[in-house]
């Protein structure tokens, strides 16, 4: 890489990802040490090591141009979507999902890697399309591109990655120049084929949606997770109860507190204060991530930025949502924080790219 797109590297956002990775590794161990598993072997240990495999990669992707892995997005779109496949035939199976594939210890995710191949497809098609992108025809290849991914997730199933694919796609259309009134008119059908996919649903789901709307109506059941969640983060208070000693998460009182639920453990051992100081850093990268969008000339760049702009934006709303009871429980892990390698990398890759497209085509 020249030596001249070094100087705008963007060290602030990159210290901002390190913090928020951080703070997930010391509540990761916070959340697991009651498991009195070895260090070697713990879930701090193996975060540890993909973060480590992750930063790596980042490394690669830094210094290769962001046009090159537009060149080839047709490609790692077509090889995710085989992965997706395969992974319904092949995948092994854990709490009725069947979405990883397993090696020992190791496990992979493709849904993860779906959701970045998917904003590189769409911005390599849309933005060699711009001054087409008015019709109605043009609308038609992105809602394909969109579409499989989206069937095979939800047939893993996994509701709310499929979900967060949709509000992906409408904000690249838009950034994309697509008329509004084709996008309302598409958002509308999908409402209006929301009573056809709850019969597609298993029958966990929809008690899950049930639950939101009353988590009582199964106290022992569905509704246990949020109703613990949210009693771990009032119990947090102001100043919290301090790392270590959260009563609801290592008393194991709070299910899958490692992963889908890490903010509940935030809010009951570091209390508002401490829930307030993480969401400011996601406020800040999230901030900067559209920053890089509209100040970025380039249309490919622009859209990638818009597209992980908003994936990481949303994933943080929904994931605290579901946490507080403020929204039904899909499946969202907490950027950069909850436990899972699949996540964690392709998370960092997509703030790797970011990076990319600010040192290459954007001002500040």
């Amino acid at each position: 890489m020249e030596p001249r797109l070094y100087r705008d590297f963007d060290v602030k956002f990159s210290l901002m990802v390190l913090a928020v990775c951080l703070v997930g590794l010391i509540t990761i161990y916070s959340a697991t040490q009651s498991m009195s598993m070895p260090f070697n072997e713990s879930y701090t240990m193996r975060q540890a090591n993909w973060m480590a495999l992750a930063a790596t990669l980042a490394l690669v992707v830094i210094n290769v141009s962001y046009q090159r892995f537009i060149d080839i997005s047709y490609m790692l779109y077509a090889v995710n979507v085989l992965l997706l496949t395969a992974v319904l035939a092949m995948g092994s199976i854990r709490l009725g999902a069947q979405r990883w594939f397993s090696i020992g210890t190791f496990a992979f995710q493709p849904s993860e890697f779906m959701k970045l191949s998917l904003i590189l497809a769409l911005a390599n098609y849309i933005g060699s399309r711009k001054e087409a992108m008015s019709s109605a025809r043009s609308l038609i290849v992105p809602v394909i591109l969109m579409a499989i991914p989206f069937g095979l997730v939800i047939l893993q199933p996994d509701l709310g990655t499929a979900l967060l694919l949709v509000p992906v796609f409408f904000a690249m259309l838009f950034a994309g120049g697509a008329r509004m009134r084709y996008l309302v008119i598409m958002a509308a059908a999908g409402l209006a084929s929301m009573p056809f996919f709850w019969h597609l649903l298993r029958g966990y789901q929809k008690q899950r949606l049930l639950v939101f709307i009353n988590p009582n109506i199964d106290p022992l059941g569905a509704g246990y997770t949020i109703i613990q969640s949210k009693i771990a983060i009032g119990s947090g208070g102001i100043f919290g109860k301090g790392w270590l000693a959260g009563t609801q998460s290592q008393l194991n009182f709070l299910p899958e507190r490692h992963t889908d639920f890490i903010f509940s453990v935030i809010g009951e051992e570091w209390g508002l204060l401490g829930a307030l100081g993480l969401l400011s850093l996601y406020f800040m990268i999230s901030n900067r991530s559209f920053r890089i969008a509209s100040l970025t000339h380039d249309v490919y760049g622009r859209l990638v930025a818009t597209g992980i702009a908003v994936m990481i934006s949303l994933q943080v709303i929904i994931n605290i949502g579901m946490t507080t009871g403020l929204m039904p429980v899909v499946g969202i892990p907490l950027p950069l924080v909850s436990y899972g390698g699949s996540s964690l990398v392709a998370t960092i890759l997509a703030m790797a790219l970011l990076l990319n497209i600010a040192m290459r085509r954007s001002r500040f």
